[in-house]
């Protein structure tokens, strides 16, 4: 596998530390751990997000969901119970694991909920007020005052 060096960006780009973090985490990602557990992503609102993932066999006593600064974690461990089973046939993984997801600033976790196997975690975008966009007055003399108007990206 091709590994990819950012240091020489680290000359030219000042404060763009979490930025490059991620890029060298993502180029260091093994396919095989992102794949379980399934989890989707959803688009509720304008300003409302909600991650839903398929954990069968876990219960909310195995779950642990932390949020770091940016950092959205969501593990899971069954604790065994140390009796032998045979199976015929073994499908539901149950393994322990780790999902990691990068917020975007701004956006804070709200609540998280469990439903027949599946976690649901409620994200919401709460921009604060000095950070949305305003208006701007132009004052001139001899003309009458305009103003700018700045949409939200």
């Amino acid at each position: 596998m091709r590994t990819i060096d950012f240091t020489p960006l680290n000359r030219f780009a000042v404060g763009f530390d979490r930025m490059q973090r991620q890029l060298e985490s993502m180029a260091h990602l093994d396919e095989t751990a992102s794949a379980y557990p399934p989890y989707n992503i959803e688009v509720l609102g304008e300003d409302a997000y909600r991650i839903t993932m398929a954990i069968a066999g876990f219960g909310i006593e195995d779950l642990d969901i932390t949020v770091q600064d940016t950092r959205l974690t969501v593990s899971g461990r069954v604790e065994s119970d140390d009796k032998p089973v045979q199976y015929l046939h073994h499908g539901i993984a149950m393994r322990a694991f780790e999902r990691r997801f990068e917020l975007a600033d701004h956006i804070k976790v709200n609540s998280a909920e469990m439903n027949n196997g599946l976690l649901h975690i409620e994200l919401v975008r709460e921009v604060p007020e000095s950070l949305k966009p305003r208006k701007v007055e132009i004052k001139g003399t001899g003309s009458k005052p305009k103003a700018i108007e700045q949409k939200a990206a």
